[in-house]
């Protein structure tokens, strides 16, 4: 009589177990089986830099249970930064919650995206100065004057331009400096330099506060006899 006392106990905590630990279980808490978690919703640019007038894709993804189908809310700050402007565009996620847009931005411009309530990290797209570079003569005789030229877009009155000739072992090297003087459009620059030997130049178009350094196709100059 003792023994089946013993073992209908036994099958009683057995059978009870499993009813405890279902019923401490809150519906929609990880490892219950019924999903669920935080949303989040993440933001890249790419190329950052850019130079002005080309372009940068802003993209990301939104993680989570419900991320297909959802709108997607672009918001950007252009330099000074003070605040955003809301709705410069509107996209949808796919079915794998990604998303992206394309800006030209003229400026230095923070991003930010918004679906609903979740706020995405913000981003800086940088913007360089768009520079040009001429040579009066790319066939000059030795000590020969060429002269430099270009602009530099958008406007930046009075800053630096610094010649630059290419090293043997590829790095640069500043040869002569002049400054970005008015004009219709753009700003633009001149100035002559003797060529004794050939070589690789570039010019380079100092930052400022709005954009950043601009840097000109190189160009080369075979000097002869």
């Amino acid at each position: 009589m003792k023994s089946f006392v013993v073992i209908a106990a036994a099958i009683s905590v057995a059978i009870a177990l499993p009813v405890v630990a279902n019923a401490g279980h809150k519906p929609g808490h990880p490892g219950g089986g019924g999903g669920g978690g935080a949303e989040t919703l993440s933001l890249g640019a790419a190329p950052n830099p850019i130079v002005l007038g080309r372009g940068t894709v802003l993209s990301g993804r939104l993680n989570g249970p419900n991320k297909a189908g959802r709108i997607v809310t672009l918001r950007g700050a252009p330099h000074p930064f003070t605040s955003f402007t809301n709705n410069i565009a509107t996209t949808t996620t796919n079915a794998a919650g990604n998303y992206s847009f394309t800006r030209k931005p003229g400026l230095h411009t923070r991003y930010g995206v918004r679906v609903g309530a979740i706020l995405s990290p913000t981003v800086t797209v940088l913007v360089r100065q768009r520079v040009s570079l001429r040579l009066s003569d790319r066939t000059p005789r030795r000590g020969q004057l060429v002269r430099f030229s270009g602009r530099s877009c958008p406007t930046h009155d009075g800053a630096v331009v610094s010649i630059q000739k290419r090293t043997s072992t590829g790095a640069w090297r500043t040869v002569r400096r002049t400054s970005l003087r008015d004009s219709s459009r753009c700003s633009v620059y001149s100035r002559r330099l003797r060529i004794y030997r050939d070589g690789t130049f570039r010019t380079v178009v100092a930052r400022d506060a709005d954009h950043a350094r601009g840097f000109s196709s190189r160009r080369s100059a075979d000097a002869h006899r």
